[in-house]
């Protein structure tokens, strides 16, 4: 069953961008604020809505409107994608993350040299001229904006919100970014830049998601915000050092027992969904398989 339900996840994560928002069964749906929610089921929601931004334009506005969100507004600009979504308590604005055809997103994935930061410091060349491209519009959208404010994405759309969060506490604009939530977001910069703005910013990470180790460390690259790992066993936990890396070794093995590898499937936005719509329910059942 392990193994079906495996090649099951990879093919839905390989067509997302094909589905429909019929597709899916939506584990969220919002009936008030986002700050009422517990931080697991904010963290389910999130994730969700990163998913949802790899559909078509219309699938994503019928998707959004099932968690709960009545407006919403898309940005493109040379293949820079984000979303607007609103609801009559909050706004959310979500990067769009990479496609493998998509060709911008390939050279913004690739493109690992640094440029001169607009703060402090240096950043990621391609996730900035991503950010450059799309950050005006988004920024123009939001001079309206008078609710809470939370960004969130998956991948590249991570990196993207992250440095649009972190332009948005910088901006002229009246609204503060609540919080950041990504999921299998590489490095965005060095730790001058990315320590520059303080944000609360949950940075989850499952297991063995090659991604999140992007840009590597020896060329400066650093991560910000707390980390939100996920094990092997698909629980919450803290682990460093050799007990991290033995971690990610028995899950690489474990994946290639079931003939998948786990540097690709973990960086699944499906599967961050599923992983945390379990930890979440276990913590509501008592707690069972989470461990922070």
């Amino acid at each position: 069953m392990a193994e079906t339900d495996s090649k099951k996840r990879d093919k839905v994560v390989q067509d997302v961008a094909s589905k429909k928002a019929s597709d899916f069964v939506f584990k969220s749906n919002l009936t008030g604020p986002i700050s009422e929610l517990s931080f697991l089921r904010r963290s389910l929601l999130f994730a969700e809505v990163s998913m949802i931004s790899y559909l078509s334009i219309e699938e994503c506005n019928v998707a959004a409107g099932k968690l709960g969100f009545t407006n919403g507004k898309f940005f493109d600009t040379e293949g820079a994608q984000a979303y607007w979504f609103h609801n009559e308590f909050d706004s959310v604005v979500v990067c769009r993350g990479t496609e493998p055809h998509e060709w911008e997103d390939i050279k913004a994935d690739a493109n690992a040299l640094a440029a001169i930061a607009e703060t402090v410091g240096k950043v990621h060349r391609g996730f900035k001229a991503e950010v450059d491209r799309v950050w005006p519009h988004i920024e123009e959208a939001l001079e309206e904006n008078k609710k809470p404010l939370w960004f969130c994405g998956h991948s590249l759309g991570g990196a993207m919100a992250n440095i649009c969060a972190n332009r948005c506490a910088l901006s002229y604009i009246e609204s503060d970014p609540q919080e950041l939530y990504t999921y299998g977001s590489p490095r965005i910069g060095c730790k001058k830049y990315v320590s520059h703005v303080e944000i609360k910013h949950h940075r989850w990470v499952n297991n063995n998601d090659i991604v999140t180790r992007m840009p590597p460390v020896f060329m400066g690259y650093r991560h910000n915000g707390v980390e939100k790992y996920i094990d092997r066993n698909g629980r919450l936990v803290k682990l460093n050092g050799w007990k991290r890396v033995s971690d990610r070794i028995q899950g690489l093995m474990s994946g290639f027992r079931r003939f998948r590898l786990d540097y690709l499937s973990d960086h699944s936005a499906p599967f961050y969904i599923d992983q945390i719509f379990n930890i979440a329910r276990a913590d509501e059942n008592g707690g069972k398989g989470k461990k922070s």
